[in-house]
């Protein structure tokens, strides 16, 4: 269906236009949460490496929103992939959140164990450290927020790098509190804190993304609706062999197959359908089978 190319073309050159952003936020946060993991090992400060465990989400959202502009680019270009490589995004979100766990569910119980008997973090370069976590995602921020606003991947992207922001500080504060006070316990609460923060919305992320894995329906549509608007659209006598599914974040496909009423027109039948599904549910790609009534039940149809 026309109308879907239109739609996800639109993102898709918005996202190419900031792609040099993307791409500068990218380098950045990389290199600096391989410097905070490094410093993290030498100070011996958990809320650092929980900062870089968080700082990774942003590297992988920056990277996902890439490999969704990789792409819309490269779509096309093997006939073995019909369906490009948008699937990339999700498997990408999905890794994101497994490795992610591992290292929020490491930190957490970690810290948990140094309440006992905190041991001695190295405050100075702890701080000086997490101060240039905060530029780097001050700058990747700035970088981010012009596309923010036009396209879905870049704003995942920006959002993730809003939220380490606030890593970011608290990490700044425990590192303050340490060397003034010497307070210990610092260190392991803003751990603890950023680990608690961080785990609710990976396991949301992974949940998201097997879902789209699955080939389940979008949750926020209901697949009963959908048969009984398609049922209602004028000419159709029957739907059968009916699917709906996510390709990727925010492409929701559909196909049925649609059993014709007597001397109805195949053509206002079809246009119907794909009317309803784009003005009803946002389906902006849709397969559909027209069947002559008397055909119905011969096409071989397969109940999943």
């Amino acid at each position: 269906m026309g109308a879907g190319h239109d739609h996800h073309g639109s993102v898709a050159n918005a996202a190419q236009q900031h792609r040099g952003r993307l791409w500068a936020a990218f380098g950045l946060l990389s290199g600096l949460m391989v410097v905070e993991a490094v410093a993290a090992f030498r100070t011996g400060s958990l809320a650092l490496l929980s900062d870089a465990g968080h700082m990774f989400t942003d590297v992988l959202g920056i990277g996902m929103a890439l490999a969704a502009i990789t792409a819309t680019r490269h779509a096309n270009r093997d006939p073995q992939r019909t369906f490009g490589l948008y699937r990339l995004e999700v498997l990408a979100a999905l890794a994101n959140a497994v490795l992610l766990s591992g290292v929020a569910v490491y930190v957490v119980v970690e810290a948990v164990g140094r309440f006992g008997d905190p041991p001695e973090v190295l405050a100075a370069p702890m701080l000086v450290v997490a101060v240039l976590g905060l530029l780097a995602n001050v700058v990747a921020f700035a970088l981010l927020r012009p596309g923010a606003r036009e396209s879905i991947n870049l704003q995942g992207a920006y959002l993730e790098v809003l939220g380490d922001l606030l890593g970011s500080l608290g990490v700044i504060g425990a590192a303050l509190l340490i060397a003034v006070t010497d307070w210990w316990w610092a260190d392991p609460v803003v751990a603890v804190a950023i680990g608690v923060f961080i785990l609710p919305r990976t396991w949301r992320l992974g949940r998201a993304a097997v879902r789209i894995l699955v080939q389940a329906a979008p949750k926020h549509l209901q697949v009963t609706a959908v048969h009984d608007r398609l049922a209602a659209v004028p000419g159709v006598a029957g739907v059968h062999d009916l699917h709906v599914w996510t390709l990727t974040s925010g492409m929701e496909v559909a196909s049925a197959h649609l059993t014709m009423g007597p001397g109805a027109d195949v053509g206002a039948v079809l246009a119907a359908a794909r009317s309803a599904l784009h003005e009803d549910f946002h389906i902006e790609h849709a397969t559909l089978q027209i069947e002559p009534g008397a055909a119905a039940g011969a096409c071989g149809s397969v109940e999943w």
